[in-house]
């Protein structure tokens, strides 16, 4: 299995507003493939807000899948034509990561 985070940098203030956008299910859900996902607010950020939503995924595949969907460029489109000085991210990283090892409870 495979981890991808995006890392989100946010304008101070802003970040429950973006978070709240990861709220409800999306096209995300339905891949196969698809495992879960977190979103997570940093807390104690000084110069600006940052958020990481986290995708687990049951390989890289699936993964990419989802990336080149039809479904995941038109999101990004709607969020490409807001204005550059309203749109509250300042900018993000994506990161993936293998799954070494996972404990859940007994």
């Amino acid at each position: 299995m495979i981890k991808v985070v995006n890392t989100l940098r946010v304008k101070k203030g802003k970040v429950n507003e973006v978070a709240a956008l990861f709220s409800k299910a999306k096209s995300v859900h339905t891949f196969n493939g698809f495992v879960f996902m977190e979103v997570l607010i940093k807390e104690n950020a000084e110069e600006y807000d940052e958020l990481q939503v986290s995708t687990t995924w049951e390989d890289h595949a699936s993964f990419e899948v989802w990336r080149e969907s039809r479904e995941t460029r038109k999101a990004h489109e709607s969020q490409d034509k807001q204005e550059k000085e309203d749109n509250p991210i300042l900018g993000s990283e994506i990161s993936t990561f293998e799954i070494f090892v996972q404990h859940h409870p007994a």
